[in-house]
Parts: C-alpha cells; structure tokens; sequence
C-alpha cells in the first residue's frame, strides 16, 4: 500500500489545489480519481492532502518533500492525549486511537488536549522519539491496508499548529470533510465499473440489470453535480455555510454508495464478490470508508442547520 501511495506522493501527484483557491473541483476529482484506482492508498492520499491544507490554512511548518503525512483527529473516551509545555517546548503523551497510516506515515497532525482544557493541533514528527504504534486489533477485510490502528505518545516532541481550537472552527475543517466525499464517489465508481461492463456485455437485454444500472448511473451523476457545485461554492464564498454544504455533499455521495453498493450486488449476484478479487476488495474497502459518516447523527446535524 505505501508502495502505491508513495509512488504517487513521488510522482507529484499529491501535490494538489488547496481548497477555496479557485480549483477546488480540480482537487477533489484528483481525490476521486485515486480513490477510483485504488481505495486504500487513496485513503491515505486523501488525509495527506488534507494535512497540507491544514499546514497552509493555520500557517504550520511546511511539508517536506517526500514525507507522507496523516491526521490523526479521532477523540474516543478510552484513548486520550495530552500535550504538555515547558521550557523545552511542547511534548505529547498518551494513547490516539484510529490512526490511518500509523506505520506507514512520516509525520502526523494530531489533537491534544492542552493543560488549558482547550483541544489543540500538534505535528509530530513519526519517525521521532516516544512514538509507538500498536499491535493492531484491525478484523474486517475492508480497509485493511491503511493500517489503522492506536498509537502510543510518551513525551513525543511536538509543533503547536494553529492555536486552540483552531482545528474544528476554521472553514478548512468542512471542505477537508467535503474532500472525503470525493473519495467516497471515486470509490463507489469503481464499485459500480463491472455493471456497466456487465450490462454492456452478457446482461444486455437483461431489463433488471438494465434498471439497476440506470439507478446506479443517476446516483453516481446527481452526486457529481453536487460535488461540481458544491466546489464552486467553497471558491467563491468559502466561509459560508461551510458546515450545510459538506454535510449536504456527504449525505448525497453516501446515499449514492448505498445505491451503488446494493444495486451492483442485486444485479450481478454473488459472483464478481466471491470470484473477482478487485471488486469484493472495493466493496470492502468502501463499505468500511464510508462508515467515517456518522448515519443518523450526521443528518440530524444537517436537518437542524437546514430547519427554517
């Protein structure tokens, strides 16, 4: 997997727009696009791209060139972290669940709680001293490969990224979350290539698969609108409403992987995911990245910002 995405992030092909600078489309499509060739390593191109426009957006210390980098932003009741400051500078301590790249990234941006109570942002340097990744406890086949798994930080050396709080109320925050609904479309096109094939070929005249595929075309073709315009807004009015647009972007591409997902499976049947290694490997993996929704939560959060 790191071979992949390392090839990538050699090749310059991380290297992408930064949200709101009149490219958004542009960079979201890249995203799309790699997580289409290959979920996992797009996955984790993804959180890398998405650490440099953290780094940009609250003036951090650059990215250095050829070093693969995560965001580690997941807060679970049993694993926390806290950043301490002395004389010497700031050092984290303590366990980050759900970190994506553990063993694979370079450096990492990762939320502490600071001695104020207050959430903040940190880069650390991974291959520096007092960081220890775990045995992983990982068990489903999807997402595997981005080797996600807790890490442990014991007097870790670490940058302060911004101030407190910064992280979750700059706008940055929703079009990076924007940017993982690109992801999931790119995902869910590649889910959805062996019915097309499949209807173009043996299953022509097969009126089912024939409808099933016609659902899966309109899902998959309203989600990229919404992600067309939904780019076009955060170039031109970044800030504003931010939250609705990511949140409304996310529900629509989600409901369009659940189309994607069922429908290919009612319409093929058991055979490309017991047979055809690259497809049951989408399925997985894009079953199990979408789950970064929270359902429910997520679209009662979108109904109370929308309710007039």
């Amino acid at each position: 997997m790191i071979t992949t995405v390392g090839r990538w992030l050699d090749a310059g092909e991380l290297d992408l727009p930064l949200p709101g600078s009149g490219r958004t489309l542009s960079r979201w499509s890249a995203l799309a696009d790699l997580c289409e060739s290959d979920v996992v390593a797009g996955r984790l191109a993804e959180a890398h791209t998405d650490a440099v426009a953290i780094l940009a957006e609250l003036s951090g210390p650059p990215a250095r060139p050829g070093r693969l980098w995560g965001v580690w932003a997941a807060e679970a009741p049993d694993a926390t972290v806290r950043a301490h400051e002395d004389g010497r500078g700031v050092s984290l301590s303590g366990t980050k669940a759900w970190c994506s790249g553990a063993g694979l990234c370079s450096d990492a941006l990762v939320t502490a709680t600071t001695s104020a109570g207050s959430r903040g942002l940190f880069a650390v340097d991974l291959c520096g001293p007092g960081v220890q990744p775990l045995q992983s406890n990982w068990r489903n086949a999807g997402m595997a490969g981005s080797d996600t798994r807790s890490v442990r930080f014991s007097d870790a050396p670490a940058i302060p990224v911004g101030g407190p709080g910064d992280y979750l109320s700059r706008p940055g925050f929703w079009h990076g979350a924007a940017g993982v609904a690109a992801c999931w479309l790119g995902a869910a096109r590649a889910v959805a290539a062996p019915l097309y094939r499949a209807v173009a070929d043996k299953h022509a005249g097969d009126p089912h698969a024939a409808a099933h595929l016609g659902a899966v075309d309109a899902a998959l073709a309203g989600a990229q609108a919404l992600l067309a315009r939904t780019a076009e807004h955060v170039d031109t009015a970044p800030s504003d409403d931010a939250e609705v647009a990511a949140r409304r972007l996310r529900a629509v591409v989600e409901r369009a992987v659940e189309e994607v997902i069922g429908r290919t499976a009612r319409a093929l049947g058991p055979t490309p995911l017991a047979l055809d290694a690259a497809h049951a490997r989408h399925v997985a993996d894009l079953t199990m990245y979408v789950r970064q929704s929270h359902a429910e939560k997520d679209l009662a959060a979108l109904g109370a910002l929308v309710a007039r």
